[in-house]
């Protein structure tokens, strides 16, 4: 399936992924396995990471362990709502690709 390959959704996802707790790199891309399958890179996820914390989004302690900042709940806070208005049909969206 080369149409459909999510790429567009890695920050949104992480950030999604984030909301519920704090994480290291490699608890996102597991985290992200769960969801599509496939373990990201590091190679995928750490230049994601850096772009998140650049902009603001992400922090990260000495650790390395990532998480939210308020700058990133708002922004995943309006991006829930941009999701939600496109997707509104997902019950639908779901149903074809269920085979239904």
């Amino acid at each position: 399936m080369k149409c459909c390959d999510m790429k567009g959704f890695l920050s949104y996802l992480i950030l999604w992924c984030l909301k519920k707790r704090k994480m290291n790199g490699t608890e996102i891309a597991g985290e992200l396995e769960k969801r599509k399958g496939t373990k990201p890179s590091p190679g995928t996820i750490y230049p994601a990471l850096k772009e998140l914390k650049g902009a603001g989004l992400v922090g990260c302690d000495a650790r390395k362990v990532y998480f939210l900042t308020e700058k990133g709940k708002r922004e995943l806070e309006g991006a829930c709502g941009f999701f939600s208005r496109m997707f509104y049909d997902a019950k639908e969206m779901f149903g074809c690709a269920c085979g239904k």
